[in-house]
């Protein structure tokens, strides 16, 4: 069936291309042409017998004669329908055209009818207008005399219907009536008769003006009422400069209560909350029904009342602003700023309403200027807030080094107090800045104003707080320094050394963190008129320098005193031949060893230079009595006599120079070394003011070399320790009375047994 169909089809378009001349593309115009095509023009059906007899077979010829005859019985069939279809629309179609037929003819019947009372109507129309032309200029004054005598009859009953309206309080009525008649008692004034009618009236409506009076001043009338007495006054002509003043006034005492109220709330959400929703709302109804009363139309008496709108709120918002700053100001935790910033958020979006109602006004203005000086505040607290936290850290940094050390409980370790110190701080620097953040959030009002986008995150607060903060703990690690006589004297050498571990840090990567943290949150692309982060880091950098440097001299300080002590109390002419190391020498070696250890936990190693092989068994020159007596001997050479001052000054000359107070590098090697220079030049100073004896002289020699085997180790130059040990021989041998120094074999069994 499918396939007849599209048989049909394609038929049926072949007839219509046909019809229409149109030929298939890419098909030559002969096969139109051609006798023998049975769909084509020229179709000749002896030809095309004798074509399919010649070529076609006898089944071919039998199925070509069935395909042909179901064709034609298909043309049939559809020539049938096609008939059937179009013959009942043709009996519609004449069955609807006779019956126009029948419907125009009706119309044309009705239409002359029409036309024929036309004619009558208008010839009618015709005779009454000349019927009543004479009468009509009658009728029409005598309709103009009984609207003049309506007229009258109001004005002479106007007194009485105003005074039956206010003893039925309807005043709007009264006013109405009045407001009517008003121009024309004016007009006719020097009519007697109208005369007295206005004199009746003017004395009726300024008694209904005091009432009106009266009610808008009793203060239990609602602003429904005042409205209407306001526009009912209006329409009595009062003077609107006076109803401003008494609306406004009536209003004071309403907004001045609300004031009052403000006094009571506690929190602060409740505060701004009642403010909003007492004070500010009640301004905004003021002013709109104000506005509405006095500012319909632009005239001069509208910019009159504008204007004292606008003094109005400025004057009374002042009070109302002063409560809403300090109770801000008291707002003085730090610990929870979601509740402050909400509050501030409400505070500064229902400013928006009377500022848009009253652009005059200043309520935009100075409520910006309040959350502003807030915000600004809250920073200084926040600021005052670290560093209070800081010098909590310090404390317990101090307390933790002073605490008593019990048996089997070991000192806190200063890489552990380190990472805490920095760890506290850091953490509370992030909570700042999440908290401070809630300041610029996209929810909040205010956060857009070009203040809070600008000003607010670079100068207040990367300036204001964090590179504020920053340079306060650089400051406060330089006052352990700035003062040594006072609070330096009692600050504990270890928590300068933390410190300037704790500063170093800063400098390295801290700085940096914390900069680019506080830059990502707040700053964005905008980093002009900023402190940059190489200026703090070489604050930072010159603190832990300060710091160092001064760790090195108490340091260096404690074991001096130890060496001055030692010498200073002790009578180096009388003093028995020495069997052992003394003590304090034992002590010095210990206090540097503890020192070493305490450095080695904050500090890397250092560079040192290469040891000699027998560094610990390095004797001095002045141990050897050979060169003892050759250097005391009485001449240099037979012939010349020499000095041994001189000889020794000589020798210096010639030696490398020491700097005890140079800068030290942030290193263990460089800081012991820094130590044992100023003990041991110390040591030397205090053996220069001594007198020795034989055997004075001998203790020094000893505990020089106890000294030289241990001490030659912390430094970075072992002739360093070397060369200051060997001043402090020479230097008891030119003040020895009897300079007899001991063997060195003698010495280092006694070092070694002490």
């Amino acid at each position: 069936m499918e396939e007849e169909d599209a048989g049909r089809r394609r038929k049926a378009h072949g007839m219509l291309k046909l019809y229409y001349g149109i030929t298939e593309e890419g098909k030559s115009g002969e096969r139109l042409l051609d006798p023998t095509d049975i769909n084509g023009v020229h179709f000749n059906p002896e030809m095309y017998l004798t074509k399919l007899r010649k070529e076609s077979s006898l089944a071919q010829l039998m199925d070509v004669e069935t395909d042909m005859v179901r064709q034609i019985r298909a043309l049939d069939s559809d020539m049938q329908t096609l008939v059937y279809e179009n013959y009942n629309k043709f009996i519609s179609a004449t069955d609807t055209i006779r019956k126009m037929k029948n419907d125009f003819k009706k119309m044309e019947d009705e239409m002359d009818g029409l036309a024929a009372n036309m004619a009558v109507i208008t010839e009618f129309s015709a005779r009454i207008s000349s019927t009543l032309q004479e009468r009509h200029q009658h009728i029409t004054k005598l309709s103009g005399v009984h609207t003049l005598l309506r007229k009258l009859q109001f004005l002479f009953e106007l007194p009485a219907r105003l005074k039956k309206c206010i003893e039925m309080s309807a005043f709007a009525q009264a006013v109405s009536y009045h407001a009517k008649a008003r121009s024309v008692l004016q007009q006719y004034q020097h009519m007697p008769s109208f005369h007295g009618i206005q004199t009746d009236c003017q004395a009726i409506m300024a008694g209904l003006a005091d009432t009106l009076h009266q009610r808008f001043r009793d203060q239990s009338s609602s602003p429904l009422d005042l409205s209407e007495c306001i526009e009912l006054l209006l329409s009595l002509e009062e003077p609107a400069h006076l109803l401003c003043d008494e609306f406004l006034a009536h209003g004071r005492g309403r907004l001045a209560a609300h004031l009052s109220d403000l006094e009571g709330a506690s929190d602060i959400l409740e505060f701004v909350d009642r403010g909003c929703g007492g004070f500010i709302s009640d301004a905004c109804l003021l002013a709109a029904s104000y506005q509405s009363l006095f500012c319909k139309e632009p005239s001069c008496t509208a910019q009159m009342a504008e204007q004292k709108l606008t003094t109005f709120l400025d004057e009374l918002s002042e009070g109302y602003f002063e409560l809403v700053e300090k109770r801000l100001r008291e707002e003085k935790s730090p610990g929870d700023n979601s509740l402050l910033v909400r509050a501030l958020d409400r505070f500064h979006r229902r400013l928006q309403a009377p500022s848009k109602l009253v652009p005059g006004c200043n309520f935009n203005r100075r409520g910006t200027e309040i959350v502003v000086r807030v915000a600004q505040e809250r920073l200084a607290q926040y600021l005052q807030a670290l560093k209070n936290f800081f010098q909590g850290c310090l404390t317990d940094v101090r307390q933790a080094l002073a605490a008593p050390r019990t048996p089997g409980k070991e000192a806190p370790a200063l890489g552990e107090l380190l990472a805490m110190l920095s760890g506290s701080v850091l953490n509370q620097i992030k909570s700042v800045l999440a908290s401070v953040h809630l300041f610029t959030a996209k929810d909040v009002a205010f956060s857009d104003k070009p203040y809070f986008k600008g000003e607010f995150c670079s100068q207040g607060v990367r300036e204001g707080l964090i590179v504020a903060f920053i340079k306060s703990v650089c400051q406060t690690g330089r006052q352990f320094c700035d003062s040594p006589g006072e609070k330096g004297a009692s600050t504990p050498p270890l928590l300068l050394l933390l410190l300037s571990r704790l500063c170093l840090d800063y400098e390295t990567s801290t700085i940096s963190y914390i900069l680019t943290l506080t830059d990502e949150q707040f700053l964005g692309q905008d980093h002009s008129s900023v402190t940059p982060v190489s200026t703090l880091c070489s604050l930072a950098r010159s603190t832990a320098q300060t710091l160092l440097n001064q760790y090195v001299k108490s340091q260096g300080l404690v074991v001096s005193q130890m060496l001055r002590k030692s010498v200073e109390t002790r009578d180096w002419v009388t003093t028995i031949e020495p069997r052992n190391v003394r003590a304090v020498m034992k002590r010095v070696v210990e206090d540097i060893t503890s020192v070493d250890v305490q450095v080695g936990l904050l500090y890397e190693e250092g560079v040192r230079k290469a040891h000699s092989s027998d560094s610990s068994k390095r004797t001095f020159s002045v141990y050897s009595s050979s060169r003892l007596q050759g250097r005391y001997a009485q001449s240099y050479t037979p012939s010349a006599p020499l000095d041994t001052s001189l000889l020794s000054n000589i020798q210096k000359l010639f030696s490398e120079r020491i700097d005890i107070f140079s800068t030290v590098q942030f290193n263990k090697v460089s800081i012991l070394t820094g130590i044992i220079k100023i003990s041991l030049k110390t040591f030397l100073e205090c053996v220069r003011l001594r007198t020795f004896g034989r055997f004075g002289l001998q203790q020094i020699q000893v505990d020089c070399h106890y000294l030289q085997l241990y001490l030659w180790r912390f430094v970075s130059d072992e002739n360093l320790v070397h060369c200051l040990l060997d001043e402090v021989v020479c230097s008891a041998a030119h003040r020895c009375l009897d300079p007899l120094p001991m063997e060195q074999s003698v010495i280092e069994v006694i070092c070694e047994r002490g």
